[in-house]
Order: C-alpha cells, then structure tokens, then sequence
C-alpha cells in the first residue's frame, strides 16, 4: 500500500540539500505571491528607492558636514543599484507597460516629500534612518516572508542584497543620530516623525502636510563645516607643483592627497546635475550617481593619506571654489561639460597615469594604491562622459571644445575674493610639508617648503587664464 508524501518529512536523495538549497519542501509547498501581487510590491519598493535616492542626492551639496556628504553619497549610490536591479526585475515579470514611475499612494508620497523638505540635518537625519529606511526594510523582509522562495527566487536574491546594504545604511544613520541628535531635539519634532508615522499608515486618515506645504527647491550652493577654513584659498598651485620634474615624489604625494580630499567639491557639483536633469533613460542616473560616489570615495583617500602620514588635513585649504561657481554660475550642461573636459585632460599620459607613477616612485605603497584606483576610476568617468555627454553635444571635437570654452567662462577669481576680503590666498603648504616631514623623521627640503606658486594666473590644467577664453 503506497504512503502519501508529506511535505514535511519528505527527503532527497541521500538528504541532499533539496531544491538547489533554496527553501524547504514544506516551504515550497505554500503558493506565495502571485505575479501580478510581486510586481505591485516591487513597484512600491522601486518607488521608496526612488525617493530615498532623490533625498539623498539632493541634500550632499547643501549639508555641511563632511562625513554626510560622503554617507549620502555612499546611500545615493546604493540606492541606484538596488533600483536598476528592481527595474530589471519588473521587466522579466509579464509587465509591459511597466509603469515603474507611477506613484503607489499620495500618503508615501507625502512622506518622502516631507523627509526631502526637512529643515535641518537633525531632522533629515530622523527622517531617513528611524523612519524611512526601517520602514523600507520591513517591506523587504515582508515580501520575503510571504513570496515563493522557487518560483521568485529571482527577487529574492534581489530583496536579500538590499537588505544586507540596507543594514549597512542604518548602523551608519544610527551612529549619526547617536552623534547628533539629542532629547531635546527629538521633543521639539515630535510633531514631525508622528506625522511620517501617520503617512505609512495607509489605512488611516489623510494627512496634512508640513515641512513640504511649499515644494522642496534644490539648494545648489555647497556648504561645508567648521574644520573647512578659508574656503575661497586659491593660493597653492598643487598641479603645478605636482608636474615639476625638480620636486620628488614623495612631497608630491602630500599635493595628490590635497587633490584627492579636494574632491569633495565633485559630488557637490554632480548632486546638482542630477537633480536638475530631468527626462533622461534610468541609466543616465545610475550612471552618474556611480560617478558622483567614485568622487566622494576619492576625497576620502585623500583624507586616509593625510591622516596615515600622521597630517591635520585641516591645516590645508579645502576649498569650495569650484563647486560653487559651477553650481551658480553654470547650467547642468555646461558643468557636465567642464567634468568631462578635466576628465579628457586626465587621460593623456601626464594624467592620472603620471599620478600613478609618482605614487608608486614615492615608495608609499598606500599612495600607489590610491593612485591606482583613481586612475581606474577616471577611466570609468571618461566612458560615462563619453556615453551621455558627448552624444548630446553631437561629437567629441565639439564636447572638448565646449567644456573648454564653459570653464573658462569661470576664470579665475584670485583677485576678485581677495578684494572682497574672502581670502587672502595664505599659503598653507610650508605647514602641511612640515608636518610630513616630521612624521617622516626627515629634514625638510628648502626647496620644497618655499613652494609659493598660486592659481592666480593657471587653471588646474596649468593652462593661462589669460589665454583660456
């Protein structure tokens, strides 16, 4: 007489792992989702990454504190990937038209707007790592709860890789909120986080708006905490410095870690042209929002070189010069245009590659790594520019031409911000050299510690302003 099978005592061959290791028999025998049922969930996770990117990009070039600027560029980034892998999803899923830009509720809509609109980091910070991200991870482990493990494994490996970087996210946001936000602080936006608490909850009645009753408007100028100083500084030429064949590459290595730290001013400048640039394919965003994390991971090389060589990066003059006179002065365009146009300069071989070969001569296994990554990175950049800017200029020719002619439209302002008494153009390299040198236990070259060389009349690309229009 035949015994039925029972899903939970029935075995593969030998106890092998069943169901390519998967799930369980008994698991595997519960129907889960449907697809129309997955693809609405998606659609709504889609949806929350959709915002929490808009959120976070949107707020790098506004919030002064370095170490956000670079978790919100981390979290951008994160954010995008985790979209175009949920968008990819959607597509195989039975589902055209797709309909991934639809808005799922106007009570979710209201919450992100409300969490885009906040007026302070304390707040901004409330909003994205106790309310919106925890919300977030709760329909992921929701949706992998209640889907079929087999017929869905697709997206739950996806709703898995999210969560593991989703964690990752809120240990960073707890720790910020230890730092920053107090009792006090809490109490006076008691009303606030009720209100986010009121809009995830659908089933409840409608909300009013508070911080978002007038529509978020892009901040476009970068600002910066208290350890940056003299903000306007154009008084060492670090390129200049850097190609000089008479200076040895260790010193050299301090100018590319000035350069690397600079680069806090491309996620401020690229966090602009993202959000202005509207209409363009998925990719475009991702794409870019790659670029703009590869920066800021740069400015925090730059940060580890100073301080594994034992340097107050904060004696040097990280400025925001660039960032906004392009972000005020500029259109999305013409600031795309002038990324791409540094970007092309970097590829020749006094570029990034040179930069390499000075880290790797300067005997600093550290710098040669950095270097190299950088060098890699840029090449990436270069195909980026190449696939969205300079097919919406029409050709390269034009593209260099135009990023040429765009940046010279932002001369150098040497005279016009000492004039105004923004700076002085101190030059800060004599105490940056000397604190290597005694870190290094060497002598300081005399040579090395008088460099005075400014940007008074030289671009970063050396080229004369006088000469660049």
């Amino acid at each position: 007489m035949n015994q039925n099978i029972d899903p939970k005592t029935y075995q593969s061959y030998r106890g092998l792992p069943p169901l390519a290791g998967l799930t369980t028999f008994e698991r595997a025998a519960q129907p889960g989702l449907s697809v129309e049922q997955c693809v609405a969930r998606l659609k709504r996770l889609h949806y929350a990454l959709v915002r929490l990117h808009e959120i976070f990009t949107a707020r790098i070039t506004s919030e002064p504190i370095y170490e956000l600027k670079n978790g919100y560029s981390l979290h951008a980034y994160l954010c995008a990937e985790h979209i175009t892998a949920i968008r990819t999803r959607v597509s195989e899923m039975r589902e055209p038209p797709l309909g991934l830009e639809d808005v799922p509720s106007e009570q979710l809509q209201i919450f992100f707007d409300e969490i885009l609109a906040a007026s302070s980091t304390q707040e901004l910070l409330l909003g994205l790592y106790e309310k919106a991200l925890p919300a977030f991870d709760r329909e992921l482990e929701r949706y992998l709860a209640e889907t079929h493990p087999l017929c869905d494994a697709p997206s739950v490996r996806i709703c898995r890789f999210a969560r593991l970087e989703v964690a990752d996210m809120l240990s960073f946001g707890q720790q910020c909120l230890a730092a920053l936000v107090d009792g006090e602080t809490r109490a006076k936006l008691a009303d606030w986080l009720t209100l986010l608490d009121a809009c995830l909850d659908e089933a409840g009645p409608p909300v009013q708006r508070q911080r978002s009753v007038k529509p978020y408007v892009y901040d476009p100028v970068p600002k910066r905490d208290e350890r940056f100083q003299d903000l306007w500084n154009q008084g060492v030429n670090a390129e200049a410095f850097l190609y000089d064949e008479s200076f040895d590459p260790r010193s050299k290595t301090l100018m590319m870690f000035f350069k690397r730290l600079r680069e806090i001013d491309v996620p401020e400048m690229m966090a602009s042209i993202i959000i202005e640039t509207r209409g363009k394919p998925w990719k475009y965003y991702r794409d870019m929002t790659r670029q703009l994390w590869d920066e800021a991971r740069h400015a925090m090389m730059g940060e580890v070189g100073f301080v594994a060589n034992g340097i107050d990066w904060t004696k040097a003059r990280i400025t925001h010069n660039w960032s906004t006179r392009l972000n005020t002065e500029c259109t999305a365009l013409e600031r795309h245009a002038v990324l791409f146009f540094i970007e092309q300069g970097l590829m020749t071989r006094t570029g990034k590659r040179y930069e390499w070969e000075i880290g790797v001569a300067s005997g600093s296994p550290l710098a040669g790594v950095f270097q190299d990554f950088d060098w890699a990175d840029e090449v990436l950049h270069s195909q980026i520019g190449r696939e969205w800017y300079v097919t919406e200029i029409g050709d390269l020719k034009k593209a260099l031409d135009y990023g040429d002619a765009c940046w010279s439209k932002i001369l150098s302002n040497w005279a016009e911000v000492r004039e105004r008494g923004w700076t002085q153009h101190e030059n800060w390299w004599p105490a940056i050299y000397q604190q290597a040198c005694q870190s290094w236990g060497i002598t300081p070259d005399a040579r090395v510690l008088a460099y005075s060389t400014t940007y008074e009349d030289q671009r970063a690309d050396l080229k004369s302003v006088s000469t660049s229009a």
